[in-house]
């Protein structure tokens, strides 16, 4: 098993909505879990809602395999002016 954090914003808060703004979700999650997986089995999150993954400040794609200790920001696409 892996332990990873991760953080949705903005409008993809509404798919976790116990967790208050700013805290972070800590999952563990069975090795070779990829964002995809993480995504809709255990945070309930549309990909098709997703625009944009970090982990660990890095960008990665829905088939990155994440890692114990994994840092994971997922955000909507954003739009306005």
């Amino acid at each position: 098993m892996i332990r990873v954090e991760v953080r949705l914003y903005a409008t993809l808060r509404k798919y976790q909505p116990e967790v208050k703004i700013g805290e972070a979700l800590v999952r563990e999650l069975a090795e070779g879990t990829t964002v995809l997986k993480l995504l809709e089995n255990e945070l309930g999150v549309p990909p098709d809602e997703v625009k944009t993954i970090f982990v660990n400040g890095v960008s990665q794609s829905f088939d990155y395999v994440l890692a114990d200790g994994d840092r994971v920001g997922i955000f909507p696409p954003v739009a306005g002016g």
